[in-house]
């Protein structure tokens, strides 16, 4: 199935309509634009041209969607609570907006057999334009020497208030060259701020400072800054005192 880029425009709406009330936000990409950065182990086994959509949670995703869904549904087995309702935001808007439509959905959390991610989430916010994957790469005359500096993406509105969720790949539907590939903003464009942003998460993420590399429209509220501050071992205790656990629920 070819797809114009009206079709495209409507695939996100139709997904936007659904998860964007819920917290959450859609990036169309081209699985070509994704692959062509990544090692043949690493790339989708899809024609380059497959529609793809890269879903981000923003700081109201807490309040909007995962509070009223321990609210109302709770916590199945000992997996992750935010995973668990990602899970069910998305699944409920593809079996939605989609019904019968092969569409491939893999979230940030799940690996392949081999160990590996089932996709490498940055580097499809960033071929989306939905974030710039800052990289020891981006840096001149980096200062590092030859030490290990992971990268991070950067959201022009959110800063590091925000999270890679999920990739949806539609393996029927192709576009073609009239869907262009869009250059994420790059928010922090000096050589001097990518340092600090990049020192900032490589050895002070526990106190939140590279995420106001630039200022934000919207931080993580108290509440969701103490519940990822909290050991995730510790969480189901923590939302226990919230009463969206029963107390005498077995989390061990």
């Amino acid at each position: 199935m070819a797809a114009s880029r009206v079709d495209v425009e409507e695939i996100r709406g139709q997904l936007e309509d659904c998860l964007s009330k819920l917290g959450f936000e859609v990036y169309p990409l081209k699985v070509g634009w994704y692959n062509s950065l990544l090692p043949p182990s690493l790339r989708l086994a899809y024609p380059d041209d497959s529609l793809a959509m890269v879903v981000l949670s923003t700081p109201s995703m807490f309040e909007q969607a995962f509070l009223p869904f321990l609210e109302e549904r709770g916590c199945q087995g000992l997996s992750d609570p935010i995973d668990q309702c990602v899970k069910h935001c998305v699944t409920s808007a593809v079996s939605q907006c989609f019904p019968g439509q092969e569409v491939d959905v893999r979230y940030d959390y799940e690996l392949l057999p081999s160990r590996k991610p089932k996709f490498l989430a940055q580097t499809a916010a960033h071929v989306s334009g939905a974030a710039f994957y800052y990289q020891q790469s981006d840096v001149r005359d980096q200062p590092w020497a030859e030490k290990k500096i992971f990268g991070v993406c950067v959201h022009p509105r959110f800063g590091g208030w925000f999270a890679i969720r999920a990739l949806l790949v539609f393996g029927g539907v192709m576009v073609g060259s009239e869907m262009e590939q869009p250059v994420p903003p790059d928010c922090v464009p000096s050589r001097e701020g990518r340092i600090q942003l990049l020192e900032a998460f490589n050895f002070h993420w526990q106190d939140w400072r590279y995420r106001d590399i630039i200022r934000p429209v919207q931080t993580y509220s108290q509440k969701q800054k103490d519940y990822f501050s909290t050991l995730p071992a510790k969480r189901f205790d923590l939302l226990k005192t919230w009463g969206l656990i029963p107390k005498n629920k077995n989390t061990q």
